[in-house]
C-alpha cells in the first residue's frame, strides 16, 4: 500500500454520465453568465463585461453559499486545469499570425502593458491601505 493511499480516501471512478453532469454544471454557469450580460445590455446598451467571467463569478458565489463541490464537477474542473496550457495554443497561433502587427505596434503595446500593470499595482496597494485604515488593522 502506498503512502498516498494511506492519507487520502479512495475516490470512486466517475461514470461517463457523471462526467457529462460535471461539464453541464460548468457550462450551465457559463450560460447563466452570458444570459445575465445579454439581459444587462438590454437595459444598459453600453455595458461591456465578458459573459464567461460573469458565469465564473456566479459559480464562485454558488460555491461560497454551498461550501462544497460535487465529485463530478470537481473531477471535470481538475481535468480541465490539467490541460489548460493546451487551451492557450490558439492564442499563441494568433500571435504568430499577426507578427507584422506586433512588429509595427509592439513598442506601444509593451508600454501600455507595463504602465497598466504599474497602475494596477498602485491602485491595489492604495486600496489595501485604505481598507486597512477603515477596518483599523495596520500592518506590523
Amino acid at each position: 500500500m502506498s503512502q498516498a493511499s494511506k492519507t487520502e480516501p479512495a475516490r470512486p471512478a466517475l461514470t461517463p454520465v457523471a462526467i457529462l453532469a460535471g461539464f453541464a454544471v460548468l457550462l450551465g454557469f457559463q450560460l447563466a453568465g452570458e444570459t445575465l450580460v445579454v439581459a444587462t445590455r438590454l437595459v444598459l446598451p453600453s455595458f461591456a463585461f465578458p459573459g464567461p467571467v460573469a458565469g465564473m463569478l456566479l459559480l464562485l458565489g454558488f460555491l461560497v453559499l454551498r461550501k462544497t463541490l460535487d465529485a463530478s464537477t470537481n473531477a471535470v474542473s481538475t481535468g480541465l486545469i490539467g490541460v489548460l496550457s493546451l487551451l492557450f495554443v490558439p492564442s499563441a497561433v494568433g500571435v504568430i499570425q499577426y507578427g507584422g502587427v506586433l512588429v509595427d505596434w509592439g513598442g506601444p503595446l509593451l508600454l501600455a502593458v507595463v504602465l497598466s500593470t504599474l497602475a494596477t499595482l498602485l491602485v491595489t496597494v492604495f486600496t489595501f491601505l485604505w481598507i486597512a485604515k477603515l477596518t483599523g488593522k495596520q500592518s506590523s
